[in-house]
């Protein structure tokens, strides 16, 4: 397979990029999927927990992570290079503090130092196998794997309550905006006498999480300069919060155009939570069209052209 430069991989050039024979590499790719298969045996009981926490609604996206995650791995894969001694010794010392951290963290029972030590143990896997030359564009697709895991518990109530806050804040100003008499309190929002709650599902961090990390899988694919793809990332959680107050203010709308129908109120409710993703996507392909517009890509030749006239 022809080498390919992709994004979150800008060392080209290895100090050690001899490729390794087909039995070679055969070899190593078994190694590296025995080495992965016994760490997931070892991580069973804490990924059989995370699995179970895909049944809350906040956290429904998980099932499809892993599934995103080996997209990404098999779109950026190179061929495997020769890897020094001292890179392997590297990756076991690593995969080795790794494991004493799942010691630990399953001992005292903290369960985000556990999710964190098996994606480490993962990257450390990758250096042992491939080096530095795999882990520079296998890293950031196992890193991604780390979307499939639920917030702690505190950090999860803070942000729901920051969202939910935020989010009927901004609908509020929107709904007023539009002319329509609305008024907050804390995460409600009373429209003539109407009190709608901005609850935990509608609080946007469900939709935050689910196109975060679309960005970031777009941003390892895409072809554009690290400035696009780092506006992407920022620009994410700012079109998620947008789409869902835009979600909130539209049902307000319905929901006092057909003020006394409870079977009308869940049908909208349903159907605009779904319509949240093609609205963010539509986001997206506005800001991307922009970046388009705004940034004018530099050939090779032309650079090196610039270069020679004023070296």
């Amino acid at each position: 397979m022809a080498s390919q430069t992709h994004p979150f991989s800008t060392f080209e050039n290895s100090e050690h990029s001899e490729h390794l024979s087909h039995s070679q590499e055969q070899a190593a790719w078994v190694c590296f999927g025995v080495l992965v298969l016994l760490l997931t045996l070892g991580y069973g009981n804490m990924l059989s927990f995370t699995a179970h926490s895909w049944s809350d609604g906040l956290y429904s996206h998980g099932y499809i992570i892993p599934l995103i995650a080996a997209g990404l791995f098999w779109y950026r894969r190179k061929p495997l290079t020769a890897v020094p001694s001292m890179e392997r010794w590297i990756g076991v010392g690593v995969l080795l503090v790794c494991l004493l951290m799942r010691l630990y963290a399953s001992y005292y029972d903290m369960n985000p130092l556990d999710r964190m030590s098996f994606i480490g143990a993962l990257l450390a896997i990758t250096l042992i196998v491939g080096g530095y030359d795999m882990l520079r564009w296998a890293g950031p697709p196992l890193a991604f794997l780390i979307f499939m895991f639920p917030l702690p518990s505190a950090l999860e109530n803070t942000v729901l309550l920051k969202l939910q806050n935020l989010a009927a804040m901004f609908s509020t100003w929107t709904l007023q905006l539009l002319g329509v008499p609305a008024l907050r309190e804390g995460s409600h929002i009373i429209i003539e006498k109407l009190p709608l709650e901005v609850a935990d599902a509608c609080s946007g961090l469900r939709m935050g999480t689910i196109f975060g990390a679309l960005s970031v899988a777009l941003a390892m694919i895409i072809d554009r300069p690290w400035w696009d793809r780092l506006t992407i990332l920022v620009f994410a959680i700012p079109v998620a919060l947008a789409t869902n107050v835009i979600r909130i203010t539209l049902t307000a709308l319905l929901y006092l155009a057909f003020p006394d129908n409870d079977a009308v109120h869940h049908y909208i409710h349903n159907w605009a939570g779904l319509a949240m993703m093609p609205i963010a996507l539509g986001f997206l392909w506005i800001e991307l069209t922009l970046l388009s517009k705004l940034t004018i890509p530099m050939e090779s030749d032309d650079y090196a052209s610039f270069s020679a006239a004023h070296g």
